[in-house]
């Protein structure tokens, strides 16, 4: 590209970015999100004149609705709480729409509007037809009793229930909503409704949900891991991984990790994080599953059981992040947003790593995501290498739709050929603009023009 066309470009870049700040003041993580993905399509914005004219862009960030609305529940000492819900409904151009609800006390517009938008292309990679949405709440289930998260959950979905259905939008679990979340708001829904659909996924297997599910995003990221590595004639055999993380993504991926002869040797929690040197291998894992899901425990209690590992207390003070300083041959951030920044970036390539791939949604700064680019190791963004969990719901929503329910090898089969055919089709959108082997750019080209071509031939929506 000319120098011309460069200061042309990025003029274009600002003037955009300008503008949406100005509308949606003071949300950056959904600033970040489309800028990353703007930054991306520009070469083929330029390269469409139908896209520019059609103002496809800035119609793919405005959401088609937004709702919020009181939620209000009792707690056990009787006390009335209140707590605010969401439902960010995104994009519909290729199907209803599809995302999560994530049940946190850092829930707010700005953080359901970057991942309804990063759900937008994440689902168009799936190549199932699935639009993108986003929902939740401020409560934290966290130190909460079964009967007031069901109260909760209750409530939310007496409001929700008005605004989705198994062919409008169908919601998914996130953060803070598991199996038990899901089965209270289902309830609710069936009840209200009186019919049973399949308008949640991530149910319980035994009324409609769909094996490998739990397992769908840690290993479909590991599934895409692999791709990367056989891309360049590697694998996973004999590397070490570091992970963050200690919930479903994290330890589903470390347990795919194990079954393809690499080596885990991190995890991570809201209270620290533990490095065995020597390799989290299947028992260690298991011990890592009870404590986590079963007695709810911190990590710390990893080596006292295990006192050949280290545990190092979460230290706020520090501008980076120690898991991220250990050598290591690949990096699966799978906690939370923004939780790997230019430091750790640095810390990574001093350790040797060679591929990094997004587990959580967007657990990279920009700045990370330039240094590891700038230094060539292969970046996988969230929207594609974890495509995974939302590949499944497709699946589970396929299941629902036919009265069938497939076995886990078939769904496990299908997982892996979805994200094969996604790891391929980042890596041709990136090779046909110019950017060969960007699986950033690649995810985020062949996400927008599957969708932008959709909203065209549906007109001025």
């Amino acid at each position: 590209m000319e120098m011309n066309d460069t200061l042309v470009q990025r003029v274009t870049e600002d003037s955009f970015m300008n503008q949406l700040k100005q509308a949606n003041p003071g949300e950056t993580e959904f600033h970040q999100a489309v800028h990353e993905v703007y930054e991306s399509v520009l070469p083929v914005l330029e390269k469409h004149e139908e896209y520019r004219s059609y103002q496809v862009f800035e119609r793919m960030v405005e959401p088609e609705r937004i709702v919020s609305f009181r939620v209000t529940w009792v707690d056990d000492n009787g006390v009335p709480q209140v707590n605010r819900g969401y439902r960010v409904q995104m994009n519909s151009a290729i199907g209803p729409f599809k995302g999560g609800l994530r049940f946190h006390p850092s829930v707010n517009q700005s953080i359901l509007k970057f991942l309804g938008f990063e759900q937008i292309f994440k689902n168009a990679l799936t190549s199932l037809p699935l639009g993108g949405g986003k929902g939740g709440s401020n409560f934290d289930p966290k130190g909460k009793s079964d009967g007031e998260v069901m109260r909760f959950c209750q409530n939310f979905m007496l409001e929700l229930s008005k605004h989705i259905g198994h062919r409008i939008d169908i919601p998914a679990g996130d953060i803070g909503v598991g199996g038990r979340e899901i089965g209270y708001m289902y309830g609710m829904y069936r009840k209200i409704e009186n019919q049973f659909s399949g308008v949640l996924t991530g149910k319980g297997v035994k009324w409609g949900g769909s094996l490998i599910r739990p397992e769908a995003t840690g290993y479909g990221l590991i599934y895409f891991s692999q791709y990367m590595m056989e891309n360049i004639g590697d694998s996973l055999a004999g590397k070490n991984c570091l992970v963050s993380g200690s919930g479903n993504v994290a330890q589903f991926a470390m347990e795919k990790i194990i079954e393809l002869g690499g080596k885990p040797i991190s995890a991570s929690d809201s209270s620290g994080y533990i490095y065995d040197e020597e390799g989290i291998d299947t028992e260690k894992l298991e011990y890592i599953k009870d404590l986590k899901n079963e007695r709810r425990g911190r990590l710390a209690e990893y080596v006292e059981k295990y006192p050949s590992a280290i545990y190092s207390p979460t230290d706020r003070s520090l501008d980076y992040n120690p898991l991220w300083a250990h050598n290591a041959d690949c990096a699966f951030p799978c906690a939370t947003q923004n939780e790997l920044n230019e430091a750790d970036a640095n810390n990574l390539i001093k350790g040797n790593a060679k591929l990094v791939a997004e587990g959580a949604n967007m657990p990279c700064t920009p700045e990370a995501i330039n240094v590891l680019r700038d230094n060539g190791v292969m970046y996988a963004p969230g929207k594609a290498s974890n495509a995974g969990g939302v590949a499944t719901s497709g699946l589970e929503m396929v299941q629902n739709y036919s009265g069938s329910h497939w076995t886990s090898e078939e769904v496990d089969r299908r997982l892996q050929v979805i994200m094969k055919n996604i790891h391929d089709n980042c890596l041709y959108a990136a090779e046909k603009y110019s950017t060969q082997n960007d699986y950033m750019s690649g995810a985020n080209i062949a996400g927008f023009i599957k969708v932008a071509d959709a909203m065209i031939a549906q007109g001025l929506l």
